[in-house]
């Protein structure tokens, strides 16, 4: 028999960081989860992710038990790394501060797949295409596709 769910907790986490301060602590222990246990089967199945910020969704059960699934890292945050730049534009659509290549951009979408709401690489790079350009972005070269 299933367990019963008593809720969902979503938070973003640096791989291998994860420690009981906030956001981790006070997320964890409203819903009485034991948040040492959580941190140390994060630290080790994120080892090798270790600095990127990676989503985590944790279903926590009513017997205070829980599991978690680990997502890609934001495209935001991979655009940010493949154009080698500090952060997005205050003003996007005017002030523009970097620039990737379509190359890029399907790397970026080929990584992040799983957790698209697509069927297809043309429309997730459509979608990692317009993260980049509302970050202040430009994807240089002809569209592939």
């Amino acid at each position: 028999m299933a367990k019963e769910i008593a809720g969902l907790i979503k938070l973003q986490v640096k791989g291998g960081a994860a420690n009981p301060s906030p956001p981790i602590g006070p997320a964890l222990g409203a819903k009485g989860v034991n948040i040492m246990d959580f941190c140390k089967q994060f630290n080790g199945r994120t080892q090798d992710k270790a600095g990127k910020v990676l989503p985590v969704v944790i279903t926590v059960y009513a017997d205070k038990s829980f599991d978690f699934i680990i997502k890609t890292p934001p495209a935001a945050v991979q655009i940010i790394d493949a154009a080698k730049i500090k952060g997005g534009s205050g003003t996007p659509h005017s002030k523009k501060v970097g620039s990737i290549s379509w190359d890029q951009v399907k790397a970026i979408a080929e990584d992040k797949m799983p957790d698209l709401n697509c069927f297809t690489l043309e429309s997730a790079m459509s979608m990692v295409a317009g993260t980049a350009r509302s970050m202040g972005v430009t994807v240089t070269g002809d569209k592939p596709f």
